[in-house]
């Protein structure tokens, strides 16, 4: 077997690859593994679940929920909910643990488990590998330890989270959103209840698409994968900005009044210079990855603004801010991490305050993005290959440093394999956009030859 975590959560098509019985022994060996704390504490362990609207959510929930109380844990069930507020929930209740059932931005068919260690942070390597140490080993025959009894987990609805979450949303905001219309888009998803009533209470007109799941349509044609929807949106309702949010709301893309996208890269520029303003960037620093565009970099370098890189995916962003103290965050996808009101990406926060600088500075979302170039980037996403030799192909090795000679100091190459999804990522930025698409086909027909 594999390893079944890959960097955010373990996913696959749901009931194929991710099956009632996988979500049911994960969540026995998570308890074994999450709950020690509670139990060396004298109190029975306590997890937050929570999931997306997803039809194959309800019985992985089921499943997730079983297996947690057969191992003595207490289960709060919070229902339909972002990731980020089962996040929020499992710190601020003081659970051992969170459960979220969701696949993020990937299609319906898909879903998957997040755990989340105490105080609501994603886990790090060496937790996940011994969940799955405990896992296999009772694949392999070796019996649970379960309690009878009054030892068994008790379940119970947690209703409050919704309107927990949101307060705390709008506790943080700096300012409100009077006299701003936005149009949010979301995604048919978790936080279709969740990113309008707060966008309501802290004062902005909205107008919501993509806000009426029924199981099967996350994701599909809408969200932050598919903004022309909300392009249009924004530009025929006259709005100031657009929110787009994926599955779990753990991300957020906009668009501008005239319905130009305004990315993930951008936000973090305009919500660094916020924070730095308002003295909250604390070592006047941000983090991001090293897929974020150059133009970032440079926006940064101008801004006086230091930049610390970390390997692509949330949780290695969070683990350098957690590490440093650095208080912003995040990836151009739309994960934006603010730490001191959130431990992962939340998109309806992230929503909130850039809709709150566009009001505080009476700037359009326009003008603010212009504190960033965005340099041509050419992203080819290469299926139905080898993507764990992505590192030891000398074919590629040599491919890539001949295009990185070409290219000079104006751009850039990046490589790497997907962490979510079977395919090998071909990133390319120069300052001309055909040339940096040009690059970037002739490397990937140099991974499909050489991996394929």
């Amino acid at each position: 077997m594999g390893r079944l975590f890959g960097t955010d959560g373990v996913r696959g098509i749901a009931n194929a690859d991710l099956t009632a019985e996988m979500a049911l022994g994960l969540s026995v060996a998570a308890a074994h593994v999450l709950g020690e704390a509670g139990t060396f504490a004298g109190h029975r362990p306590v997890a937050v679940v929570g999931r997306d609207p997803r039809a194959s959510g309800e019985f992985l929930e089921a499943a997730v929920v079983a297996g947690l109380a057969s191992a003595g844990v207490d289960v709060l069930r919070v229902g339909v909910l972002p990731t980020p507020a089962v996040a929020y929930l499992t710190g601020a209740l003081g659970a051992d643990l969170g459960v979220m059932l969701s696949a993020s931005h990937n299609a319906m068919p898909d879903n998957g488990v997040k755990f989340l260690a105490r105080g609501g942070h994603k886990l790090d390597d060496e937790l996940e590998d011994r969940i799955e140490a405990v896992y296999a080993e009772h694949r392999t025959g070796a019996p649970w330890n379960r309690p009878t009894g009054a030892g068994v987990g008790r379940v119970k609805d947690y209703d409050e989270g919704f309107d927990q979450y949101v307060a705390h949303l709008i506790g943080v905001l700096p300012n409100r959103l009077d006299g701003l219309k936005v149009v949010l888009d979301e995604a048919h998803g978790a936080a279709a209840r969740v990113s309008p009533e707060a966008f309501s209470r802290a004062g902005a007109e909205i107008v919501t698409i993509g806000a009426q799941p029924d199981g099967l349509n996350i994701n599909d044609g809408c969200g932050s994968t598919h903004l022309g929807p909300l392009k249009a949106a924004v530009v025929e309702h006259g709005a100031d900005l657009g929110i787009a949010h994926d599955g779990d709301a753990d991300r957020c893309l906009a668009v501008d009044a005239s319905g130009q996208e305004v990315d993930g890269d951008q936000i973090m520029a305009i919500l660094a210079v916020a924070l730095r303003e308002r003295g909250a960037l604390r070592q006047n620093t941000v983090v991001a990855t090293v897929m974020s565009n150059l133009g970032f970099k440079l926006a940064m370098e101008r801004e006086g603004i230091d930049l610390v890189q970390t390997a692509v995916g949330d949780r290695y962003v969070l683990e350098a801010m957690k590490e440093h103290g650095y208080a912003l965050g995040g990836e151009q996808s739309g994960h934006v991490i603010v730490l001191d009101h959130a431990t992962t990406g939340d998109g309806t926060l992230t929503g909130l305050l850039l809709a709150a600088r566009v009001a505080a500075t009476g700037r359009p979302l326009a003008e603010l993005a212009t504190v960033m170039e965005r340099l041509p980037q050419v992203l080819v996403n290469v299926r139905d290959v080898d993507k764990s030799r992505v590192g030891s192909s000398a074919e590629l090795a040599a491919a890539v440093t001949e295009a990185e000679t070409e290219l000079g100091a104006t751009g850039r190459v990046l490589l790497r394999s997907s962490g979510t999804e079977p395919l090998v990522r071909v990133m390319v930025e120069a300052a001309d956009i055909d040339h940096a698409r040009a690059v970037a086909q002739r490397l990937a027909d140099v991974v499909k030859s050489a991996l394929g």
